[in-house]
């Protein structure tokens, strides 16, 4: 059995945070789902400008798509739609046999949308019905205007991954809209059976910020090596441990049991941005210590092969809490604000998805003007 396999058993469910075409082609991504090493799919602005742009696997249809007179965006719609649907088929007969518990593929709204509630919901019922998959999900950002659109989105019938959550502040946020999407789709007399959501808390990039900052601090001499080591390298851990830790209180609570017997499903924490940036840390350093029962890890592909290679199969995702508080307590008291980094690190997620997304535009319109 596959270490992807062992950490099934222990209620969690690795996904693939990749998709290109050739994958779907030589039937890599088929032999992944069939071997129990994926059970679900995520995509973002980043990964298939790197798929387009960086291939020619697209360009036929890329160039017909031209010739019909489509814009660039009409045309990444196009080639995004085709693959999430293929992707979204191979796994229909695990997304069937969980119940609708696994087998998900996620589509991204358009990033320069991510402060604009109103036409994220709207893009995000188009994306819905062009893919017509009972097993996608819609990728909508947790930017203070994202929370709105993700309850009028979850209210709409449409399942959601909620991106770009990097504080437990905001995560709480997330799971109160996600807990009145439902509540509002009942008062409009719909079903809320068979929906279903991630909440896609980023953790590696953390680490990279409050690294940054804490060794800015040591080399200035406002901070001893000693006090520094007390927080490198284990801040992003302590934040998603404790985030889970609100996961458990708000869907075992009062609120959310009553929608139970209605066919609610809890929004599982998703933990993403799971490759290690640091050389010195472990490669599976975010995948070893997050593992727990209803939660998701988003792994790319070469965190998926070193996990299966040689990772830690263990439930630790509620391992050493008051550990976990301590670290973000040394945090508070070398003078950076958690509450800075994570404000920093939002903006700078939207502003990195939007410039892929926009290269990628570029990108097609430069490979259709060369047809």
């Amino acid at each position: 059995m596959n270490n992807s396999s062992r950490v099934y058993e222990l209620g969690q469910s690795l996904w693939y945070d990749n998709i290109e075409r050739k994958l779907l082609d030589n039937g890599e991504l088929k032999n992944l789902v069939d071997t129990g090493i994926i059970y679900g799919v995520t995509s973002n602005p980043s990964i298939f400008n790197n798929a387009i742009s960086k291939s020619n696997d697209y360009d036929s249809e890329l160039v017909a798509l031209a010739g019909d007179g489509k814009s660039a965006y009409d045309i990444f719609v196009a080639l995004a739609v085709s693959d999430i649907q293929r992707a979204a088929d191979l796994f229909a007969s695990l997304y069937g046999r969980t119940g609708g518990g696994d087998g998900f593929v996620s589509l991204e709204v358009n990033p320069d949308l991510a402060h604009d509630t109103a036409a994220t919901v709207e893009e995000a019922k188009r994306l819905w019905n062009l893919v017509d998959r009972p097993n996608l999900m819609i990728k909508i950002p947790a930017t203070l205007e994202g929370i709105p659109a993700i309850e009028e989105t979850i209210a709409a019938g449409i399942n959601v991954n909620v991106t770009l959550i990097f504080s437990i502040e905001r995560y709480k946020k997330v799971m109160d809209a996600y807990i009145s999407g439902l509540e509002k789709r009942l008062a409009l007399g719909e079903e809320i059976h068979g929906i279903s959501s991630v909440a896609s808390f980023f953790v590696s990039r953390m680490d990279s910020k409050v690294d940054g900052y804490v060794e800015d601090k040591v080399n200035n001499g406002e901070l001893s090596s000693d006090r520094a080591a007390s927080v490198l390298g284990k801040t992003a851990i302590a934040n998603a441990k404790l985030a889970y830790q609100e996961y458990l209180k708000v869907f075992e609570s009062d609120r959310f049991r009553a929608l139970l017997p209605k066919g609610a499903n809890a929004q599982r924490p998703l933990w993403a941005s799971t490759s290690t940036k640091n050389p010195s840390y472990p490669d599976t350093l975010y995948v070893d210590h997050l593992i727990g029962p209803n939660t998701v890890n988003t792994l790319p592909p070469k965190t998926l092969i070193s996990f299966n290679d040689h990772g830690t199969v263990e439930y630790s995702i509620e391992a050493d809490i008051s550990g976990q508080e301590a670290t973000l307590a040394a945090l508070a008291e070398t003078g950076i604000s958690l509450t800075k980094v994570t404000d920093e690190l939002e903006d700078e997620g939207v502003a990195s998805f939007s410039k892929a997304f926009h290269n990628l535009l570029d990108s097609i319109e430069e490979k259709a003007a060369k047809a």
